[in-house]
């Protein structure tokens, strides 16, 4: 089993930066790679970023430029620097973890980019 809990959320002005956490615990050793995920109401969840083992890092085409993802593996902690918020990045963000029994997911922390 693997646990994730985030930070980080909350309201940020057009143009501002958050920066979300993810905290995982558990059989660390299962995990293949983690990333974030968002989902707003009436949509599906939808891809932001991941980053696998070795570091390797994917990002949506919607984020590419604006948010970067890391891991501090001494802390088993990935980040989500996100810079240059629009209201469209508004949404609840999930953070994911793979591994090769299934995919385990945090509860979310909610971002709001508002004026």
């Amino acid at each position: 089993q693997v646990q994730l809990v985030e930070s980080g959320g909350g309201l940020v002005q057009p143009g501002g930066s958050l920066r979300l956490s993810c905290a995982a615990s558990g059989t660390l050793f299962s995990i293949n790679g983690m990333g974030w995920y968002r989902q707003t109401p009436g949509k599906q969840r939808e891809l932001v970023a991941t980053i696998s083992n070795l570091g390797r890092t994917n990002y949506a085409d919607s984020v590419k430029g604006r948010f970067t993802i890391s891991r501090d593996n001494a802390k088993n902690t990935i980040y989500l620097q996100m810079n240059s918020l629009k209201p469209e990045d508004a949404a609840v963000y999930y953070c994911n973890a793979v591994t090769s029994v299934r995919p385990f997911w945090g509860q979310g922390t909610q971002v709001t980019v508002s004026s």
